[in-house]
């Protein structure tokens, strides 16, 4: 199955922006973190397609993965 990633801000130096993936039923968000080398402790907002997810969600044919870091300042 098909799922299009997509990375943003400082998740974007030295990966991609966006990916289409091909990909086995029953693969998590989980995994596509895994693959793409994030830190899960520098994860902020995961959306599928743009609504929040977990890491645990099953993602399906044609699903937009969105990842974002987390946002600091003050």
């Amino acid at each position: 199955m098909r799922v299009t990633v997509k990375l943003f801000a400082a998740f974007r130096k030295g990966r991609f922006d966006v990916e289409v993936r091909e990909v086995p039923p029953g693969t998590t968000v989980s995994r596509i973190v895994e693959e793409a080398k994030l830190p899960e402790k520098e994860i902020g907002i995961v959306l599928v397609n743009s609504r929040h997810a977990d890491l645990a969600k099953v993602l399906s044919d044609g699903d937009t993965l969105a990842i974002f870091p987390l946002v600091g300042g003050g």
